[in-house]
């Protein structure tokens, strides 16, 4: 098991690095959020694991070991795999998907691409006894939830909704909690009219 691995980055695309280890380039898989934060040149440290099939090795590599942690406890649920559980971390950070999980809100986990309403639920049901939010994302207010609520209001699709929630966490991070609805309707909307 590679549990973590450090180096240079050679070449990023929109879903994975190569990092340079002794001489020897590693391909990692990595979610959208993770992949905005890299750059060539640079030196990286990630949390690993591997997935083992019949046909294939790939390693999946997070910023913390939290999402790592949780990547690997996703899978745990039937149905789940390692597309599903990168889409998640693509969009929320861990403590908001073990919040949801925790208060069984399947709204938040329904957005998750490829997940679906019985897949939310599935989740809730399988893992809520085996996930425990830290009490700072309990006492944190999600963001995304007045701003999902105001864009569907403008007619904009669950899709189109995601993929500005990942541009908006790329952009502004921790400071999307302190942001007024108002404020961060505006962003979302100047993001999408750049393109």
């Amino acid at each position: 098991m590679i549990a973590s691995i450090s180096g240079e980055i050679k070449s990023i695309t929109a879903t994975n690095a190569v990092i340079e280890v002794g001489g020897v380039g590693i391909l990692v898989q990595l979610s959208v959020k993770t992949v905005t934060g890299l750059s060539i040149g640079k030196k990286v440290e990630l949390f690993t694991t591997m997935i083992v099939r019949e046909d294939s090795l790939t390693l999946y590599g997070f910023t913390t070991s939290a999402a790592r942690d949780l990547f690997e406890v996703l899978q745990t649920v039937s149905g789940i795999g390692p597309k599903v559980s990168q889409s998640a971390l693509s969009i929320y950070e861990p403590d908001e998907i073990v919040l949801a999980i925790s208060k069984g809100d399947n709204s938040l986990l329904e957005r998750i691409p490829g997940l679906g309403k019985k897949g939310a639920q599935r989740v809730i049901l399988e893992l809520k006894d085996k996930v425990k939010p830290t009490k700072e994302a309990s006492g944190k207010s999600d963001w995304r939830t007045p701003l999902h609520s105001a864009l569907i209001g403008l007619g904009f699709s669950t899709k189109e909704i995601d993929k500005l929630f990942v541009q908006i966490s790329a952009e502004v991070s921790e400071d999307a909690n302190e942001m007024s609805a108002s404020e961060l309707l505006k962003l979302a909307l100047q993001i999408k009219g750049r393109g």
